[in-house]
């Protein structure tokens, strides 16, 4: 593994050579690679595209953040500037959690790859391996990831869009004459079998501590704090998906100035709530305490139920979108 990590280091090192010309790029290229970025993305697609292309782009990024997540404890491995021998150009505070899989490259995998299997055009797929290439390359020129673990990425990826093919028409077809209420519970237990998971992971590794020297990086690297957001994320999906489909079905078309009024709307309340629940619970409590772990899982989940129930109910009601 050393050799890998040498390698890693060298070619890292070459990238650098480009900096600081690149630096400024790159950064804004990693950043299409954040949940930040998809959460200004997908709703756009949710809202006036297509829905159910929408949710299935959520529910693909789901499962993979998922199982990045866990792979990601359960493996431990470094991020090339814990090391030493390359910069970092990143937020070094943002990057506390450990580097394989990458969760930008396999995020923008996940969802561009989707995305490509649905447009289905030769410029379309020109465009996302593009994409995909560049946000891998800048986690590398940031010295925030290794190769391996940009191409790990791309992997897990490459699974959670096969999973999602495999498993979506069964699932559906399964939940079709269950009742409302059946739908939102079962989406309720998912959720909190994520956060199980994220409890058993970290017990798996409680044993295996990291070497010392890279204690002044992985402040972070064994939080479960973001499998409460992913639950939180996927059970208010669900939910708000389900209830969508009952009391809410609207139809994303429609000419351009209500295509654009109703994504202006949506996207400003989304921004309100997301980064004001922010602020406010910060002020009550930190991620890492059994209430942290509770106004995470409720932001993210009230984030994510405005977007897919919540908002076309707006819409529909101040004749934004027409039913469908």
């Amino acid at each position: 593994m050393d050799a890998l990590y040498q390698f890693g280091i060298s070619l890292i090192q070459s990238f650098q050579t480009l900096s600081p010309a690149l630096d400024g790029l790159m950064k804004a290229v990693s950043f299409m690679g954040t949940p930040e970025f998809f959460l200004i993305i997908i709703p756009f697609i949710y809202w006036n595209i297509d829905r159910r292309v929408g949710i299935r782009a959520m529910l693909v990024v789901f499962v993979f953040d998922f199982v990045n997540t866990s792979l990601k404890i359960l493996l431990h491995q470094p991020r090339p500037y814990w090391l030493g021998g390359v910069k970092e150009f990143g937020d070094a505070g943002a990057e506390g959690t450990y580097g394989l899989p990458s969760g930008h490259a396999g995020r923008t995998f996940a969802l561009g790859g989707y995305l490509a299997t649905q447009v289905k055009k030769n410029w379309f797929w020109v465009v996302i391996v593009l994409y995909i290439f560049l946000v891998g390359f800048s986690r590398m020129y940031l010295g925030v990831h290794f190769p391996q673990d940009v191409l790990g990425g791309w992997l897990l990826g490459l699974f959670a869009i096969w999973a999602l093919a495999k498993w979506e028409d069964a699932i559906r077809e399964w939940l079709a004459d269950k009742p409302l209420s059946t739908q939102i519970l079962l989406g309720f237990l998912l959720a909190l079998g994520m956060v199980l998971t994220g409890f058993i992971v970290r017990f798996i590794v409680a044993g295996t501590p990291d070497p010392a020297e890279w204690s002044p990086y992985n402040v972070d690297a064994r939080t479960i704090t973001h499998f409460f957001t992913i639950a939180g994320s996927t059970f208010g999906a669900c939910a708000g998906y389900a209830l969508m489909r009952q009391y809410a079905r609207f139809n994303p078309k429609g000419d351009g100035t209500k295509r654009g009024l109703r994504y202006l709307l949506g996207i400003v309340i989304l921004i309100i709530l997301f980064f004001g629940m922010d602020l406010a619970f910060a002020a009550i409590a930190i991620d890492e305490s059994t209430l942290g772990y509770i106004l995470r899982f409720i932001r993210y989940g009230l984030a994510l139920f405005w977007v897919t129930f919540l908002a076309p109910w707006t819409f529909l009601k101040l004749n934004l979108a027409e039913p469908e």
